[in-house]
């Protein structure tokens, strides 16, 4: 089970903690070669996946609030894992990094990663089935 796995575990996410959504970037393609005639591809069925939403907000709102740290958990990954009892370490976070495919010139900078970090952590849990408000994305 990867750190990730563990953020949804800690939301309650346990379905989707069994086998979570991780979106690899997209590569870029490389340039085709000169094909005889175009061939067209049917089109692809969408996925359907039976998700039961969970209101990540109000679940993090209302531990944020019991919580003896005043943590700001909307724009700080460090304080989004200390909320969810999870290690925020640099170390820890690099790991979950490298788990949600950071690009590697973001890896250096932990300002950077940290902020790409966030996005992509919210936008995960998006994706495996957490209410995420667009504005948090």
């Amino acid at each position: 089970m990867g750190f990730f796995s563990n953020i949804l575990e800690k939301l309650g996410m346990k379905d989707a903690a069994a086998a979570p959504v991780i979106i690899p970037p997209a590569a870029a393609a490389p340039a085709p070669a000169a094909a005889p005639a175009p061939v067209a591809a049917a089109p692809a069925e969408p996925v359907v996946n039976s998700i039961t939403m969970v209101d990540v907000v109000a679940l993090l709102t209302e531990k944020a609030a019991n919580h003896p740290e005043k943590l700001n958990w909307k724009t700080s990954i460090v304080d989004l894992l200390k909320l969810l009892g999870l290690d925020s370490s640099l170390a820890a976070r690099k790991e979950l990094a490298k788990e949600l495919y950071c690009p590697d010139e973001l890896m250096g900078d932990s300002a950077q990663m940290n902020m790409w970090l966030h996005k992509n952590v919210l936008a995960h849990i998006a994706a495996n089935g957490g209410n995420i408000p667009e504005e948090l994305l």
